[in-house]
């Protein structure tokens, strides 16, 4: 048997007793029966934790593409609300009729709903046509067009099923638009339901809640706005206000068929199955006219049968006609009470409503193209002396155009 070494070092004793370099346990491991022990795993050391700041937002911002799509849909909507509010804010009075139809006046009078719901489309309109796009304007803005898209729906079925007039909407942009029940549905579908979801899905949740300067402009419109629907009937703004005006032609100036057009009754001419000026009164396409809108009931028009008869008999004066929603009956007892030696013709309360914001109001014609417009009767010249009958007076005629 060979000595050992005795160049070698001897190393510190195991548990077992013998002599070796020590193995640390966490090293080398357990020995498995027919297996050499492997080489240590390598441990690496922990990765740290990102850590977000407090003010930084917890979820990931839009794109710049989606906030882009998401400001024009906003602008869109808004500017849409506010040209609505426009239309109505010119008639406010209009505007009542239509909610007092719809059954909405149930709490409160139908002018006042009118008002307040002036104030409350009119602040949303202009928040989102500010880019302000929060909760607080995106909810009540999605409420607003439910609500616009439950009245056409609702005039819709009831239009498809006969139980409504095919000319009855829902008035959402006053008398500026005619259209029909299906038309104001899909277009209320398309023009509002779209914006409105991409003004939602591109909405900047890092903004401010409150930006002040905006959110005061809005405060302060929405209460503008209804303060000028109440004096608005008092302003000269029948033309802008109405689809009568000069130069508006009288196969344009209809209802029903989804035709009639905008302002001005200046739209590209009446539809199949529409009523317009001149098929109630088809002189009126050729020749001078000079034509009366009112009620027959009215004390006013009773007052000025005497000095409409004198112009409508002088030689070459223009013809003069009273257009009336009145029925046929109510017509004769004009007739024989008063005794008036113009037309009286009958016309659809859908086609006169949108010509006018108060009665009587009337418009001279030119071979079947409106010259003029007046704010109540118009002004005649004076009658002879010694004409019998009452003079008209009627201080608050004013020429519109």
């Amino acid at each position: 048997m060979a000595p050992p070494d005795a160049s070698a070092t001897p190393g510190p004793a195991t548990p077992s007793g013998s002599a070796g370099p020590a193995t640390p346990a966490s090293s080398a491991g357990p020995a498995l029966p027919g297996r050499q022990p492997g080489p240590a795993p390598v441990l690496r050391a922990p990765r740290p934790l990102p850590l977000r700041p407090l003010s930084s937002p917890s979820y990931r911002p839009p794109r710049r593409f989606g906030r882009a799509i998401g400001t024009l849909g906003g602008c869109l909507l808004g500017a849409i609300l506010l040209v609505a509010v426009w239309g109505k804010a010119l008639d406010p009075a209009a505007f009542a009729q239509q909610i007092h139809a719809d059954g909405l006046d149930r709490l409160l009078p139908a002018l006042v709903v009118a008002l307040l719901a002036l104030a409350l489309e009119a602040g949303i309109g202009l928040a989102l046509l500010l880019a302000v796009r929060r909760l607080w304007v995106l909810v009540p803005a999605s409420l607003l067009v439910a609500f616009f898209l439950l009245l056409n729906g609702r005039a819709y079925w009831l239009a498809a099923h006969g139980q409504a007039g095919v000319a009855a909407s829902c008035g959402c942009f006053g008398n500026l638009v005619q259209r029909t029940p299906a038309a104001a549905f899909w277009q209320d579908l398309a023009l509002l339901a779209l914006p409105l979801a991409l003004a939602f899905a591109g909405r900047d949740r890092d903004a401010p809640r409150l930006p002040p300067v905006r959110t005061v402009l809005v405060a302060l419109f929405a209460v503008a706005v209804p303060v000028f629907a109440w004096r608005a009937p008092e302003l000269p703004l029948d033309d802008l206000a109405t689809r009568l005006a000069p130069g508006a032609t009288m196969s344009t100036l209809c209802a029903g068929g989804g035709g009639g057009g905008g302002a001005g009754g200046t739209g590209g001419g009446a539809r199949a199955g529409a009523v317009c000026l001149d098929t109630v009164a088809p002189e009126l396409d050729h020749g001078n006219h000079l034509v009366v809108l009112d009620d027959v009931d009215d004390p006013a028009l009773a007052r000025a049968v005497a000095d409409l008869n004198a112009y409508a008999d002088r030689p070459g004066a223009a013809t003069v006609w009273v257009l009336t929603p009145s029925e046929a009956k109510r017509q004769r007892l004009f007739f024989w009470r008063w005794g008036p030696t113009f037309k009286i013709v009958e016309a659809p309360p859908e086609l006169l409503r949108p010509l006018y914001r108060r009665l009587p109001r009337s418009f001279a014609v030119q071979d079947g193209r409106v010259t003029a417009t007046f704010s109540g009767l118009p002004p005649l010249p004076p009658r002879p002396a010694g004409a019998s009958g009452a003079t008209l007076t009627n201080p608050s005629a004013r020429p519109q155009g």
